[in-house]
């Protein structure tokens, strides 16, 4: 069986200390107490949420339609008292219809530069997959780059930003599947269930009392500086190197399966994760860590963030599709094989 590589030492920056984890607590209680009011449940979401905005990443959501993902991405955004813009893809979206153009003004006789909806704090990218190549393209580097170029003028995106996309799993017609290339590029992919027959009715009461109401406004808010102090003790959480190797670890298992999880199970791998997932677990465990109001991270911050970081960068072979295997079930497979330090 082939050995793990060892990472080596790393330098450490000093964890949060008490005072900075209390402010980040108060912060997290007025956006979870906002989130509350215009959502019924759907608290899985919400931490998703929370922990793609602190890590400063951006997420994928998956869904069948009518789940509440505009109403999650609107109402965090009016927490925070940001930007919201929301996108509605189609297959004639040009690029230019998401970053901007420049528009020949008469009166001056010049070119002006009007920015695209991509330039807020929040984007919700309704089904993307709808969209063709070139504009995802356009929209990913945006994401990657955070920035847009117009005209030869490079515009900075502002911060916080935070781009939340969605596709619906049921519906393939007049679709373009998202490169495994740009997939990568998501910090975490959320799969959005359906409410419980109790959240359900609650939403009911809430349409009947006008809580939902889109021109109804959340109560708490935040600043968007609050905002930049989340993201800032989120990257002082501290992580023990044993973790960072396990992180490590983990990594090197999505791509040499055989030896850890047998011959039978690996050949449903097709590719193994980048090291975009080692990145993206060492961000959003340090979001979660926070969110759990703790300044370090636990191993078992790596195991529930496993699909999230996960089940969109471990690819699975049309075999596995055919015999009803699913990527979640690979994963546990891989945690289940790697020592938990």
């Amino acid at each position: 069986m082939s050995e793990f590589p060892n990472p080596g030492s790393t330098s450490q920056a000093p964890p949060a200390g008490a005072d900075d984890l209390a402010r980040a607590q108060r912060i997290l209680t007025v956006i979870s107490d906002s989130y509350a009011t215009k959502m019924v449940g759907q608290d899985s979401l919400r931490a998703s949420l929370l922990i793609a905005l602190i890590a400063g990443g951006h997420i994928l959501l998956e869904s069948v339609p009518g789940l509440a993902k505009t109403t999650a991405a609107s109402t965090l955004a009016d927490t925070v008292k940001a930007s919201f813009k929301r996108i509605q893809c189609t297959p004639d979206l040009l690029p230019s219809d998401i970053t901007g153009s420049q528009i020949y003004d008469a009166g001056t006789g010049s070119f002006r530069t009007v920015l695209g909806p991509v330039h807020a704090h929040f984007v919700l990218l309704d089904e993307i997959n709808r969209s063709s190549a070139k504009t995802q393209s356009a929209m990913l580097e945006a994401m990657q780059e955070r920035q847009t170029t117009i005209g030869g003028e490079v515009h900075p995106l502002p911060r916080p930003f935070l781009v939340i996309a969605t596709q619906n799993p049921i519906e393939q017609e007049g679709t373009y599947e998202l490169p495994e290339a740009q997939m990568d590029r998501f910090l975490l992919k959320a799969i959005v269930e359906y409410p419980s027959p109790a959240e359900e009715f609650e939403i009911l009461n809430r349409i009947d009392s006008g809580a939902l109401d889109p021109d109804r406004h959340v109560a708490g808010a935040i600043s968007l500086d609050d905002v930049h102090d989340l993201q800032d003790v989120a990257s002082r959480v501290y992580i023990d190197p044993a973790i960072r190797n396990y992180i490590v670890q983990i990594a090197y298992v999505t791509r040499n399966p055989a030896p850890y999880i047998g011959e039978e199970r690996a050949r449903f791998i097709k590719y193994g994760a980048s090291p975009r997932a080692s990145i993206a677990f060492l961000q959003a465990s340090r979001a979660l860590a926070l969110l759990n109001g703790r300044t370090h991270v636990l191993p078992e911050d790596i195991r529930s963030l496993r699909h999230l970081v996960l089940r969109h960068r471990v690819l699975l072979t049309f075999e596995a599709d055919a015999e009803g295997v699913r990527s979640e079930d690979i994963i546990d497979q891989i945690f289940a094989s790697v020592p938990t330090p």
